[in-house]
């Protein structure tokens, strides 16, 4: 055997026993007469000790190592001199008597260390060697033990995992797809899945009842820390149940897998509506681990999220929140210290062109409840003190105020500087964990770009049963039978009630702007199968990645990956994507336009 115990179990009970070790040189430390070699592998680090009783060849054979070097070494389980009480073997080395060099090893381009001295792109390139770093590989232990763990909380509520195909058809609707070509079938193509949202929807139709499975799917969009070009779902889906039912099972499989995996109880998830996380926080996805949550000083443009006009408090005198529709504000607690430098980097944070905001405007609260703002040439104290009680703030606390033409616009440049705020001010702490239910969502959203009407989560989603008389009148206000789940402003999964009846599908492919034709070429798989008994049904899928990043406190979902994309979607340690011979592309009937 090429070892007899691993690098990571070994104590003080077990000194005197002979044992051999295999692994890569994570240090090498030459003393003349002594030479000690940290030893690493995936389960731990011992120290091996080459003594002055140790042979000339052997103590010969120590000095030649180098880092990363594979090494088999025997010996005897020793208690050391000098412990380490920073990893569980410092209290014990191996006293070498054979060495054997299974491998040498050219300098690595980094550090192999906890903090490694490699950037993103070169660890990236290298990503084999950056995944024998410990703490790169505990995420993907955690992500083992998260998979294991909803894979056994799913089998014991009786759902069955079964695997969906990879090559499907291209679908309207959603994120641009990836598509392959068929040598077979020239001229056409097939589409990796976004989803396998109607392959489980006809798993439901064939009476498999409860489905799951931890799945590949693939979007060809713009990157950012929490999307990859292919990612991992929890796809699951239910027979026979309405909101409530699918609710309560995912909620359960939820705080399973905190209480299994982070030793926490989180108490039963509250639930917000669409329109309330919109008009409070700004996003359908709030990170409620902290409060300061909106208050509308003005709003002429009632919409789904807020439904009331709500006069302005400010006398006409200020020409920018005059010609206002919407006037927005959040009250940073204590934070009347803040400098006019603070001020100005704040300032230009929501003037960046990603959130797009024209200025702001800040009132701070004084020790004697006199308010001073950036505004008070143009409003009277009586009308600040109107804005404290409005804002319900304290002397020390700072008003921060957003205005602009368009309420859902202000209401996303105010979300944004609220969890600058949150960030600043310590309250979005990695290691708290605040979750809740997002229900209620709008079924459609205008689409400037198309012109029309678009689904919100896809056209399968089943309207609210009191707003199905709307489809006729008034399709925007139609509510959806839609839930997310949230986790400290990230969306971690969502899901919906489905239609399961031919005839309210086609209605919502009508609505959408597909004629019959178009709706039977893209979907009449679906439709035909519900012409055959399709049970009520819904479900929901979880963002692996996301999920076991969150629990792993990462800023990106990257680093739970074995092999990430980078942001550009290339693989830099493949280099892909590649070009193919010419000979491929012939068979497969491409041909590559240059570029110019």
């Amino acid at each position: 055997m090429y070892r007899t115990r691993t690098c990571g179990e070994l104590r003080l009970t077990n000194v005197g026993e002979r044992v051999t070790l295999a692994g890569w040189v994570q240090s090498v430390h030459n003393l003349g007469a002594l030479t000690f070699v940290d030893l690493r592998d995936r389960y731990g680090i011992t120290q091996l000790a080459f003594t002055e009783d140790a042979s000339e060849e052997l103590r010969q054979k120590a000095g030649k190592l180098g880092r990363e070097y594979v090494l088999q070494a025997t010996g005897v389980v020793a208690e050391r001199y000098s412990k380490n009480k920073n990893i569980p073997t410092g209290e014990i080395e191996i006293l070498v008597e054979e060495l054997n060099i299974l491998n040498e090893s050219a300098i690595p381009p980094f550090t192999i260390e906890e903090n490694s001295d490699g950037g993103d792109d070169l660890r990236m390139k290298y990503r084999y060697l950056d995944l024998r770093r410990p703490v790169v590989r505990q995420n993907l232990e955690l992500r083992h033990k998260f998979a294991f763990e909803v894979r056994r909380y799913l089998d014991e509520q009786g759902f069955l995992e079964i695997e969906t195909p990879v090559l499907v058809n291209s679908t309207p609707e959603g994120a641009r797809d990836f598509v392959v070509p068929s040598r077979m079938n020239p001229g056409q193509f097939y589409a990796l899945p976004q989803s396998p949202q109607t392959l489980k929807q006809l798993l439901m139709v064939a009476g498999m009842d409860r489905y799951f499975q931890i799945v590949k799917c693939f979007r060809d969009e713009d990157l950012r820390a929490d999307r990859q070009p292919e990612f991992t779902q929890i796809d699951c889906e239910m027979s026979f149940v309405e909101q409530e039912d699918i609710l309560q099972m995912f909620e359960g499989m939820s705080r399973h897998l905190f209480k299994v995996i982070k030793g926490i109880d989180i108490p039963a998830l509250p639930r917000m509506t669409w329109a309330d996380a919109m008009k409070n926080y700004g996003s359908d996805k709030p990170d409620t681990r902290f409060g300061m949550e909106f208050v509308e000083l003005k709003n002429n443009q009632p919409d789904n999220a807020s439904r009331e006009i709500v006069e302005s408090i400010f006398p006409d005198g200020f020409g920018v929140f005059d010609g206002a529709v919407y006037i927005g504000a959040i009250c940073a607690e204590g934070q009347a210290v803040y400098t006019r430098k603070q001020i100005d980097q704040l300032t230009d944070f929501v003037k960046r062109p990603q959130i797009g905001a024209k200025g702001l405007v800040y009132a701070r609260v004084e020790e004697d409840g006199n308010v001073k703002s950036s505004v008070d040439k143009f409003y009277t104290q009586e009308t600040l003190q109107v804005l404290k009680q409005k804002m319900n703030a304290k002397p020390g606390d700072l008003i921060l105020i957003l205005s602009g033409d368009d309420a859902m616009k202000v209401r996303k440049q105010l979300c944004e500087l609220r969890l600058e705020m949150g960030s600043r001010m310590g309250l979005r702490d990695k290691n708290k964990f605040s979750c809740l239910w997002v229900i209620d969502f709008p079924m459609y959203e205008w689409s400037d770009e198309e012109q029309r009407l678009m689904a919100m989560h896809h056209p399968f989603t089943s309207p609210k049963p009191e707003d199905i008389p709307l489809l006729d009148t008034d399709p925007a206000s139609v509510r959806a039978n839609a839930y997310d789940m949230v986790i400290n402003g990230v969306e971690v999964g969502g899901g919906s009630i489905r239609i399961h009846d031919a005839k309210t599908q086609q209605k919502i492919f009508e609505i959408l702007g597909f004629t019959p034709e178009q709706a039977q070429q893209k979907f009449g798989f679906l439709m035909n199968a519900f012409k055959f008994g399709a049970p009520p049904h819904g479900g929901l899928a979880y963002g692996l990645d996301r999920f076991v990043s969150l629990f792993a406190g990462l800023d990106s979902i990257r680093d739970c990956i074995a092999f990430p994309k980078n942001n550009s979607g290339r693989d830099v340690m493949l280099d892909a994507p590649g070009f193919l011979e010419q000979a491929q592309l012939d068979e497969l009937n491409l041909q590559v336009v240059p570029q110019e």
